[in-house]
């Protein structure tokens, strides 16, 4: 089980503490959650932004977006990736970016696959941007226990055990 799901579980099905796994229900109504997003090129802050209805997969990994979002956005290929699909098989698939996304009071920045037909909100940029699930709803929000700005975790080492690097 991955960490955004039982996340999910220990926030909002009451389970503080536990790490129980999603049921069958609650996965099935979570697969089908929507958010609409503002999707934005960072280089290009002259091109209007396009609104979209994403589908929220915390499932995925990746924003993935259809190639038209790509044409519309003039979003430049960084590199391809090597996708595996639900059904198993794997396709190579152009990352495009950076791109910029906005949702309610929350702003983030990722890399993009093009590929399908519809935009899909993976659990990297529901992580930056601090969003989480509600099974039972099948809403995104906020994190509720930080409604006001995005939080995140960052662990450092000792503050006494830090080493400098050379330069190359």
């Amino acid at each position: 089980m991955g960490f955004q799901k039982a996340y999910q579980k220990v926030n909002f099905l009451g389970k503080i503490g536990t790490l129980e796994k999603l049921t069958s229900e609650e996965e099935a109504l979570m697969s089908l959650t929507n958010a609409r997003i503002r999707l934005r090129n960072p280089i290009l802050p002259e091109l209007n932004s396009v609104e979209v209805d994403a589908l929220a997969d915390t499932g995925s990994v990746h924003l993935c977006i259809p190639a038209h979002i790509q044409i519309e956005l003039r979003l430049q290929e960084i590199d391809k990736k090597e996708v595996t699909l639900a059904d198993g098989s794997q396709k190579l698939v152009p990352y495009v970016g950076p791109i910029e996304l906005r949702y309610k009071n929350r702003v983030g920045f990722a890399g993009a696959l093009v590929m399908g037909n519809q935009a899909l909100l993976g659990a990297i940029p529901m992580e930056d941007m601090d969003l989480v699930v509600v099974p039972k709803t099948r809403e995104v929000m906020v994190n509720p226990s930080s409604p006001n700005i995005a939080s995140s975790i960052a662990k450092s080492s000792d503050s006494g055990n830090h080493q400098k690097t050379k330069p190359l």
